[in-house]
């Protein structure tokens, strides 16, 4: 078996530059801040009375900012040399320079000008950041385990974490990842998301047991990969994530499962990253979500992944045991100290001191994510098995229980699947879509109440569904729609725990629009006196239809039937010229327009023409 990770260089160099300078900007302004202005400086004072501190404002020339009267504090501004005067001036407990805090914000979440406007913005992306604190706190009480090429534990994300560690190639608590996988999969399962450094793991408080099972060249064996699943069962792992696969299952394997499905153990593996080149199923993913199911039962999840913008990545494996997606293209976390910089490059990350980052593709870094998710919903509900745990999160991804074979059920949403197991909503609050249409423009209005954003879909003729506003507030729209065609409109509502719920559809049918024909006719003089000059002319009712490259039919009545006899293509004006050689006799003849789907059927008046 491999790992289902697809390591790629990236070049973030104008981005790069552009945090650099964005952060100077930020630094000039607070050092601006720090002085007070006009050459002066910030300081804090301790003051025994409030006449004590007039008389010192008084002596140093300084400038008061505000008090804290219950603490005897003030903030004053002073001249450059003021400080040392304070600190001597009678009833001034103590005079000292402002001492600066910073916010303890994992700097991977933190807005950046990246892809995806942070660099881990998978984070947000699946609404992990809506998840309530006590949630994440509670999740201290779930141990995920993650069978992989060990880990750096050195990183800041899982030293914060202590974890677990052992080998079972080695016998030994050593697990140096020196590959470089695990310690990137291990960082987004249940790195520390409160340590003020890298990335936030998925997991929130979560305690991780890291088992090294794999080689340093990326391959596990079944016997391997068996005797880590048990290790993790047997070491109080809840939870277990395999960001690995191979094209056969093995009976060892297949025991190794169920010895932690009987224990009650939720496993969660990564389908695979064959999309592109043959899609064949992968084991164990297909033993946890068994072919054929279209997501149905199981006893574990098997992950794809998606792009930034919710669809499955192009190499991102599918098919009937898929049971939902997580996002799996230019994901952020962790490295390892002892990996390969070629293949996992390194990427600075503005705002941390500490630890190596970078950016990975593949289901093995999105099966972590829907693995540490699991942790923060046992944490919300610890009375659920490990089966309930699963269907909980499939019936709170994106898909609104409805399972595709593209992503399973859709995308993962931690704080909808948090909210469903702490029974807070017991379903999402309705949507309403109206509309009218007036010609071909349709204007559209919705509304739910408890709705934070929106997803406007439409389909035309009955073709795939296709997405007009993406993740907006707005509450309506108006567009112009193609005559001859039926337009069905649907409107996805999103509330603050991430469930969502889809309008009944509005259809708008828009009829091909009016046109009239009409023909003339005229003899040629002179000894062309038996041919006939005929022009039609064809005049929509719309005047943005065009009226070139229309085909026009000449017909003629033979008292029993009308038959075509010519055919031409309309100028842009909407004209059509026949020059017609006749015999001597009488004739019926009219122009026809056969219709097409932005503009309606339409017959000249008839012609009576008699040649002599």
């Amino acid at each position: 078996m491999t790992l289902l990770s697809r390591q790629h260089t990236r070049r973030f160099v104008r981005l790069v530059l552009l945090a650099c300078a964005l952060s100077a900007a930020v630094g000039g302004a607070a050092n601006a801040q720090a002085q007070g202005g006009s050459g002066q400086r910030l300081a804090v004072v301790g003051y025994a009375s409030e006449q004590a501190l007039g008389l010192a404002l008084a002596s140093s020339g300084a400038r008061l900012i505000q008090t804290i009267p219950h603490l005897h504090v003030a903030e004053v501004a002073t001249p450059p040399a003021a400080l040392q005067v304070l600190q001597s001036l009678p009833g001034i407990r103590y005079a000292d320079r402002p001492v600066l805090r910073h916010e303890l914000a994992e700097p991977a979440l933190i807005p950046a000008p990246v892809f995806g406007g942070a660099y881990e913005w998978q984070f947000a992306a699946t609404h992990e950041n809506l998840v309530p604190t006590s949630v994440v706190q509670a999740a201290g009480a779930v141990t995920v385990g993650v069978v992989d090429t060990g880990a750096d534990v050195s990183a800041p994300d899982l030293a914060a974490k202590s974890p677990t560690t052992w080998s079972v190639l080695g016998n030994s608590t050593d697990v140096t990842d020196y590959q470089g996988h695990g310690t990137f999969v291990s960082a987004l399962a249940a790195g520390s998301s409160r340590n003020g450094e890298g990335i936030a793991g998925f997991g929130g408080d979560a305690k991780l047991l890291v088992v090294q099972a794999a080689n340093i060249d990326g391959t596990i064996t079944d016997v391997d990969e068996a005797a880590g699943i048990v290790y993790a069962v047997d070491h109080g792992a809840k939870i277990i994530n395999m960001s690995f696969g191979g094209p056969s299952n093995s009976t060892t394997e297949q025991n190794a499962i169920d010895y932690a499905v009987s224990h009650g153990v939720l496993l969660v593996a990564a389908a695979g990253n064959n999309g592109t080149s043959g899609n064949a199923p992968l084991y164990p993913a297909a033993l946890l979500q068994p072919l054929g199911s279209n997501g149905q039962g199981g006893v574990g999840l098997a992950v794809g992944a998606t792009d930034l913008s919710g669809a499955r990545a192009s190499f991102s494996n599918y098919g009937s045991y898929i049971s939902l997606a997580a996002p799996g293209q230019s994901v952020f976390s962790d490295l390892s100290a002892n990996s390969s910089p070629t293949q996992w490059p390194r990427q600075p990350l503005p705002g941390s001191s500490a630890g190596l980052y970078g950016y990975s593709d593949g289901t093995s870094v999105a099966s972590p994510e829907v693995a540490g998710a699991a942790a923060l919903v046992w944490a919300a509900n610890p009375l659920l098995s490990a089966g309930q745990v699963a269907g909980i999160l499939k019936a709170s991804a994106t898909g609104a229980g409805v399972w595709n074979d593209q992503t399973g059920y859709g995308v993962l949403d931690v704080a909808a699947a948090v909210a469903r197991a702490q029974g807070l909503v017991a379903a999402p609050a309705a949507v309403t879509l109206t509309g009218s249409l007036s010609g071909a423009r349709v204007k559209l209005s919705w509304s739910s109440p408890s709705a934070v954003s929106y997803k406007l879909s439409v389909s035309r003729d009955g073709g795939p569904a296709q997405t007009l506003l993406g993740a907006t507030t707005s509450t309506g729209a108006e567009y112009d729609l193609e005559p001859g065609h039926t337009y069905a409109f649907t409107v996805t509502a999103r509330d603050t725990y991430g469930l969502a719920t889809v309008s009944t559809p509005y259809v708008a049918a828009v009829t091909p629009s009016p046109a009239t024909l009409s023909l003339r006719a005229s003899r040629l003089a002179g000894r062309r006196r038996l041919t006939l000059r005929l022009q039609a002319l064809l005049t929509p009712a719309s005047p943005a239809l065009p009226r070139g490259g229309r085909t026009v039919v000449l017909e003629s009545f033979d008292g029993t039937a009308w038959h075509s006899f010519a055919r031409a293509r309309t100028s842009p004006t909407g004209a059509a010229l026949w020059i017609v050689r006749v015999r001597r006799g009488s004739y019926r003849i009219r122009a026809l327009f056969a219709g097409s789907p932005d503009l309606a059927e339409s017959a000249s008046r008839t012609l009576s023409l008699r040649v002599r």
